[in-house]
């Protein structure tokens, strides 16, 4: 093989090129370790560019949730403290030997009850605790007549049991069992005692079995009674003490987030209907005309809030047998109106549009109708959100019904002007009739948020405007916070 060097004048302006000659029958292998190295450290360094940016946006979602809502982290440190208290138990040896070497129990107890409100706290802790006193009393009763009954049918009846109790059967020694085993069919039971349920089987399920090979069946349940109770102690001081979130002020403060919402998602449909099209496009929706959607989507936030809140002592304005229920009725109070602004929005959004010089005629009494509705809303969220009751709510609901009034004067005469004009214009205005006619009937339906809130005033005492007193800074703060905070 021979090389050498030749220069091309024509095409690379004197610049060498080198020229290899190979024998013939001879083969040349070309090696590319280079090239391939430097393909796996390109690889390798784009590898590194896309975790770093997932994981950089990993970090960045974590701190906006932390941000919008402080309180969450706060929550896990809340629980970090109440596991390392009640680890001492375990790892300190005269508690340790003082609980009988069940202080895992206490442990699993904090994991499993700890919640993020003091309500759901509360609920799982009671249920928890009477369940394992129930349950552990039940199954000690099936011990004592099966350890009687004599040995060769102990195992049969224990075992028995159990199978029964799983499979929701009555007999005279589980029929409380099983009777508990089906009343988590039942509405009620279900809502608030689901959970003491389960943890009455798995209690009755566990001390049963244990009583056939443990001799000291008492001692290890009054143990387990005492390590549970410990737990639940923990977790409620420290869900208590330590920066307490209330499910009460929680339900409170999303009712009047929504009423701001709707009211807010009324006058942006509203507007954006009226705007004038540039060009004869459709402009883009406002941003508070989506408003409505949060209220649709609270039920269930509403529900399980309201249910919590009447596990809680006592707290600031939210006194002992507080109308929580009540502020269900006003959740769905406002979904009935906000389904009206949810077809009011469809109508604003719809591709075919009514003629700028036809929608005129209304654009007026519409916008102020819409305006006046926004204005009872806010008012209603201001009672609401200060725990009072004003005159300017009455005030505002009158203002609006003479608004109404004046609408519904202006759209029976509209069908004549727009004849007057060209027969065909009325054809046009259909869907202008169908905006209005919405827009009334949401008037209507904020009277009914109205009236739900006049029984939520009347059934929680709320103090007068007029003759309100200055309230503490702790308790303003409590009832009505300066940052918007999301529901979770």
């Amino acid at each position: 093989m021979e090389m050498a060097a030749v220069t091309r004048d024509g095409k690379n302006g004197g610049v060498p090129e080198w020229r290899v000659t190979v024998p013939e029958g001879a083969s040349v292998t070309l090696e590319h370790e280079a090239c391939l190295a430097a393909r796996a450290w390109a690889w390798m360094v784009s590898c590194v560019v896309v975790l770093g940016e997932k994981v950089s946006g990993f970090a960045k979602r974590i701190w906006k949730i932390g941000a919008d809502d402080p309180r969450r982290a706060v929550h896990g440190l809340k629980v970090g403290l109440a596991l390392a208290l009640v680890s001492v138990f375990y790892y300190t040896r005269p508690l340790y030997d003082g609980v009988g070497g069940a202080a895992m129990w206490a442990i699993m107890t904090v994991v499993v009850i700890f919640e993020y409100t003091v309500g759901g706290c509360v609920y799982k802790g009671f249920n928890r605790a009477a369940a394992t006193v129930s349950a552990g009393a039940i199954a000690l009763g099936v011990h004592w007549i099966a350890a009687n009954a004599g040995h060769e049918f102990e195992p049969f009846i224990r075992s028995g049991s159990v199978f029964l109790l799983a499979n929701g059967l009555a007999t005279r020694s589980v029929r409380a069992a099983s009777m508990a085993t089906f009343s988590r069919f039942i509405p009620t039971v279900k809502a608030r005692f689901d959970y003491g349920v389960t943890i009455f089987i798995l209690t009755y399920s566990l001390v049963a079995v244990s009583g056939y090979r443990v001799e000291a069946l008492l001692a290890m349940a009054q143990q387990r009674v005492c390590t549970i109770g410990i737990g639940v102690f923990m977790c409620l001081s420290v869900c208590v003490l330590i920066c307490p979130v209330w499910a009460g002020q929680e339900l409170h403060r999303l009712t009047v987030r929504n009423m701001d919402k709707l009211a807010g998602a009324v006058e942006a449909c509203v507007e954006d209907y009226f705007a004038e099209q540039a060009d004869g496009k459709q402009q883009p929706p406002s941003a508070g005309a989506d408003g409505y959607k949060c209220v649709l989507n609270s039920k269930a936030s509403e529900d399980s809030q309201a249910n919590l809140a009447r596990w809680e002592p006592a707290h600031g304005r939210f006194g002992f047998r507080h109308p929580y229920e009540q502020y269900k009725n006003v959740g769905a109070a406002m979904r009935h109106c906000a389904y009206c602004v949810e077809a009011l929005s469809g109508c604003v959004r719809s591709e075919i549009q009514a003629p700028e010089h036809v929608k005129r005629h209304l654009a007026d009494g519409c916008t102020t109708v819409a305006a006046r509705c926004a204005r009872v809303l806010g008012e209603a969220a201001s009672s609401v959100s200060a725990m009072t009751t004003s005159w300017s709510l009455e005030f505002a609901v009158a203002d609006m019904n003479t608004a109404v009034q004046e609408l519904q004067s202006d759209l029976r005469e509209l069908p004549s002007k727009l004849a007057e004009e060209s027969p065909a214009t009325v054809i046009d205005a259909v869907q202008l009739f169908t905006v209005t006619s919405l827009l009334i009937e949401v008037s209507t339906r904020v009277e009914g948020v109205v009236d739900a809130v006049d029984t939520l005033a009347s059934l929680a005492a709320f103090r007068s405007a007029d003759a309100k007193p200055e309230a503490s800074e702790t308790e303003t703060k409590a009832i009505n916070p300066d940052s918007d905070e999301e529901a979770h």
